[in-house]
């Protein structure tokens, strides 16, 4: 059964590369996570996707389940954060710091960020949460 999970999560993020709207791809995350409920990556995936498609209040329960399976992942702070922006919530600024601080533990970490912060922008152009959290944790250097 792992293996059919990790398929699918396989190819759920190449559809999302080559470009499928998240409300198609919304359905599949759903799936993954409900067949492998510990898989944070899955629901900061989820988190996005539901981001993505204008869904704040879904996308703040699944990286809050995001966050809580991987308190050091730094996208599923990212999606956490926006989500709270975009819900008019308050603790933001926590999140965020707490990725920042893992960004300069691990570079790698900051280039998959801030690639993955770029290409939110190309989907969606004036998105506002995104771009405060991208100014925050990348252009206060």
């Amino acid at each position: 059964m792992s293996e059919s999970v990790e398929t699918l999560f396989d190819q759920g993020i190449e559809r999302y590369k080559a470009g499928e709207s998240p409300d198609t791809l919304i359905p599949m995350f759903k799936e993954i996570c409900d067949r492998a409920p510990k898989s944070s990556a899955a629901w900061t995936c989820l988190s996005w996707l539901y981001l993505l498609d204008g869904k704040p209040t879904q996308a703040y329960k699944a990286a809050q389940k995001a966050v809580k399976l991987n308190p050091q992942d730094p996208q599923a702070r990212v999606n956490l954060a926006m989500a709270m922006l975009e819900t008019a919530q308050t603790g933001v600024r926590q999140h965020v710091e707490i990725a920042g601080q893992v960004l300069l533990a691990a570079p790698e970490l900051r280039e998959e960020v801030e690639g993955n912060l770029e290409e939110g922008l190309s989907r969606k152009p004036n998105w506002k949460s995104l771009s405060r959290v991208k100014s925050w944790l990348f252009e206060s250097e």
